[in-house]
């Protein structure tokens, strides 16, 4: 048996950034972590990570939204920053979302719900929005081959924008979502965010 902290925040947002930094490195060490998978729209959370872990090692997957996520064809993650980003040797990802795709569109035209948005609402009530997109974006990764599937990782996220969330994990691809384990939570928030 091993005690663990868990850093809980009364709110979620992006207020809680540098704290999920410290801890998810303090993870780092103890658990000899090598991949760390960070949702990041414009890349300003993931510099916050690599300037943190420089010289360990640890290997940084950026993953911002897919182009008409909120409408148009743009992506948040500006072309400027994708190249800093990977000059820094950050993985950058930008495709679809694991727990919505092509089921989101279903619902919005005919109503109902599909299984995958099931998963994804189950998944927030584990602590709001940044522990669904923790779990979601090690999907995406794992997807396109960026992190192993054979070994622990960790998974950052957070409510909007910065990070409130992390999580170690033993990630899976798609087709075998189910294998997913969840190990351990580093740091979420006590509450979603209100309406």
């Amino acid at each position: 048996m091993t005690a663990k902290e868990i850093l809980y925040f009364d709110r979620p947002g992006p207020k809680n950034t540098l704290e999920v930094v410290k801890a998810v490195k303090d993870g780092v060490k103890e658990l000899g972590i090598e991949y760390i998978v960070i949702a990041s729209n414009t890349g300003k959370t993931t510099l916050k990570f690599w300037e943190a872990l420089k010289g360990t090692g640890v290997k940084l997957v950026s993953v911002a939204e897919h182009a008409g996520y909120d409408g148009g064809d743009e992506i948040p993650l500006s072309q400027e920053k994708k190249r800093e980003l990977e000059r820094k040797g950050i993985e950058v990802l930008v495709c679809s979302h694991a727990l919505s795709g092509v089921g989101r569109s279903i619902t919005q035209k005919f109503g109902g719900i599909s299984h995958v948005e099931i998963i994804a609402h189950t998944l927030r009530l584990f602590g709001g929005e940044g522990i669904k997109v923790a779990v979601e974006v090690s999907i995406m990764a794992a997807d396109a081959g960026l992190i192993p599937t054979d070994r622990e990782i960790i998974a950052v996220a957070g409510s909007g924008s910065g990070a409130d969330s992390a999580i170690v994990l033993k990630a899976a691809h798609m087709n075998n979502f189910f294998d997913l384990e969840i190990r351990e939570i580093i740091a979420k928030p006590r509450q979603r965010r209100k309406k």
